[in-house]
């Protein structure tokens, strides 16, 4: 018994355990495993019992082939997917967790491999087996093999959806001795693990679950458009003052120095992934939110980026989507039938899993048309409970950067209230509740948090304007009214009253803001701008005008901005599926000075990364609006959204 020791995985050491050669009971209940070592080399293990860990994966247990007993419960990655697969590796297991799985075993050890044996060479047979020539290279093989695997795990679909990755991961192993045995290619067997090497996952047939069935489920669906063209085109701008006329007219760099200003991004991934009722010709559904994982410093997800994460949320109709943006694999997939999502938001929180041991999770909050926050466990695949924030739409949410549990909700019931979302248990049991409720004059449609104080001062974006709240829960007042509203150049005079759909602080000071006046966003300074020291309320400030940034001149709305302040960008898409793009750096430094000017014309974008002749089919996608463009921290991806459902993943090169 090694029980209660506090242990993790590098303190098994292989050379100590090859020696236990008649051991035959081992008990590594209560630890802190996240995997077992490949070469332990226990060959007479019977019994094992590893409770209360924080396995990620079971494949290591195939080491073990005599084992008859084994116990994994309490280890919140694992999930039935796993249970398969250990059934499928030991062959002498006869309990799995305390109950009897002999004929289960059995069930997917011979029907199910023969099943999807079947499908693999059917698979084979149908497209490949015409494809490779009597005399072939290396090349050819290497080519063929890496075809047929990604092929093979995208469209051969068996069982329920719940068990996709089980079966994905079963496809490729029979694929691989398939081409190994009846076919002679050899494959470099790959040992990463499946969720993030799949460049795809199948289709389900299954029917949109109730709104009650809020389990999230791993590869319900994800779809790479089919048959593609992709032409990438850039264009760049030159930095003389252009009339309106020519605004969006292809123009070359003109000087070595702005030819450095060239981004370099690729585009590397269209997915169709949020399909309502998983229909492969919906070209309807609109996207509109996506947000970066926060990396967690304990490594927990099973591919920690250290320098920042690649895996995005994603919400658009009936779904919220977890992509791996390297691999463009949907990590996992949840759904609601009766829902239309539109913001989806993380936190991080320290949660007690058992033993009143403590571990950062992070939880991804979605809501929508129906005005309910729900909150995701991501690791556990598990929707653990919903706030019934509003009664009308939400259209954003965001938390706090310094309380991890304050969660912002801005409403169509011109209403934004501030919630604490508690944390949950070790059973999920968790308490919701309101701790401010912010009067707005329209619909809020953007929120943002003051960098420099983001627990006393909150902006919004609203359909009549730009307004600043006191958000400082001292003051004892629950339902507050507005504290002050920026008014910013119209067309004849200054002006409160405009749509502000695009709103984020490029740094500490500097704020971001697109309105409904054709062909601008405005950038401005927070601290010149809001006077603190005032009194009273609902007062009119102007807005201290750092520079504008050249854009579309289209009036469509709610084609809104994002900014990635590590690298001083700013992005926004348009109604023609571009990214306009700006590279800030060399502005910000001479902002922030005291002395501080305003720019004098406007900025053209750095650089506008058009939309690639994509072709689903054989034709040209409807009108492609660009609802949403974010950066990862680190600005590696850019995740564009747009209005026909199709998801852009570009990768800075």
């Amino acid at each position: 018994s090694l029980s209660k020791l506090q242990l993790k995985t590098g303190d098994l050491d292989p050379r100590l355990f090859s020696r236990l050669r008649h051991l035959q009971k081992l008990d590594l209940s209560d630890n802190l495993l996240d995997k077992f070592p490949n070469s332990l080399t226990l060959p007479d293990l019977r019994v094992l019992n590893c409770n209360n860990n924080k396995l990620e994966d079971v494949t290591a247990l195939k080491q073990f082939p005599l084992l008859e007993e084994l116990t994994y419960e309490n280890n919140v990655y694992l999930t039935l997917n796993d249970d398969y697969k250990v059934m499928f590796l030991l062959q002498n297991l006869r309990l799995l967790n305390g109950k009897d799985i002999t004929k289960l075993a059995n069930h997917v050890r011979r029907v199910n491999s023969h099943k999807l044996t079947s499908k693999v060479t059917a698979h084979w047979k149908k497209f490949f087996s015409d494809q490779l020539p009597e005399k072939y290279t290396a090349e050819q093989v290497k080519s063929i093999k890496k075809k047929f695997l990604k092929s093979v795990q995208t469209n051969v679909v068996y069982g329920p959806s719940s068990l996709s990755e089980f079966t994905r991961w079963r496809v490729k192993m029979i694929a691989e001795e398939f081409l190994a045995n009846s076919l002679g290619l050899e494959l470099n067997s790959d040992t990463e693990p499946e969720e993030k090497t799949d460049e795809n996952e199948e289709e389900s047939t299954e029917s949109p679950r109730e709104a009650a069935e809020d389990v999230a489920q791993v590869g319900d669906f994800s779809s790479y458009i089919s048959n593609v063209t992709v032409t990438p085109s850039k264009r760049k701008r030159n930095h003389s003052k252009s009339s309106p006329g020519n605004k969006r007219s292809k123009t070359q760099a003109n000087t070595e120095e702005e030819a450095e200003e060239d981004v370099s991004a690729e585009p590397l991934h269209f997915l169709q992934c949020h399909s309502k009722g998983n229909s492969r010709e919906d070209f309807k559904t609109q996207l509109w939110s996506c947000v970066f994982e926060p990396v967690l410093d304990s490594g927990a997800r099973k591919d920690p980026i250290v320098s920042s994460s690649r895996t995005v949320a994603t919400c658009g109709g009936e779904s919220v989507c977890l992509i791996d943006c390297e691999t463009g694999t949907v990590l996992k997939k949840y759904k609601v039938a009766t829902e239309e999502f539109f913001s989806v938001a993380w936190t991080t929180l320290t949660m007690v899993i058992s033993d009143s041991r403590k571990k950062a999770h992070n939880i991804l909050a979605a809501a929508g048309r129906r005005g309910i926050v729900k909150l995701i466990h991501v690791a556990a695949d598990f929707c653990y409970g919903e706030i019934k924030a509003h009664k009308k739409p939400i259209a954003t949410v965001c938390f706090s950067p310094t309380q991890e549990t304050h969660l912002f909700t801005a409403s169509y019931d011109k209403r934004i209230a501030l919630w604490d979302i508690g944390i949950p248990d070790c059973d999920y049991n968790f308490k919701a509740s309101q701790l401010l409720v912010l009067e707005t004059a329209s619909i809020p449609l953007r929120i943002a948090l003051v960098p420099t104080c983001p627990e006393q001062y909150l902006l919004a974006g609203c359909e009549d304007g730009c307004f600043a709240w006191n958000i400082k829960l001292d003051k004892g007042q629950k339902s507050r009214p507005f504290e002050a509203i920026f008014q910013f150049p119209g067309e004849e005079s200054l002006t409160t009253s405009h749509r502000v759909d695009g709103l984020a602080f490029l740094n500490d000071d500097v704020v971001v803001s697109k309105s409904s006046k054709p062909g601008c966003i405005y950038l401005w300074s927070w601290s010149k701008s809001f006077d603190a020291k005032g009194k009273g309320c609902q007062r009119t400030m102007s807005a201290v005008i750092l520079a504008e940034l050249e854009w579309s001149t289209t009036d469509m709305s709610y084609l809104t901005l994002s900014t990635c302040p590590a690298k001083e960008y700013v992005f926004c898409g348009d109604e023609k599926g571009s990214v306009w793009m700006y590279n800030l750096s060399t502005y910000t430094t001479g902002w922030g000075s005291p002395k501080g000017k305003r720019s004098e014309r406007r900025i053209s974008p750095t650089q506008i990364l058009t939309w690639p002749e994509l072709r689903v089919n054989g034709e040209q996608p409807p009108e492609i609006l660009v609802n949403n463009v974010v950066a990862d921290p680190a600005f590696t991806y850019l995740v564009v959204l747009t209005s026909v459902n199709i998801t852009a993943i570009w990768k800075k090169s």
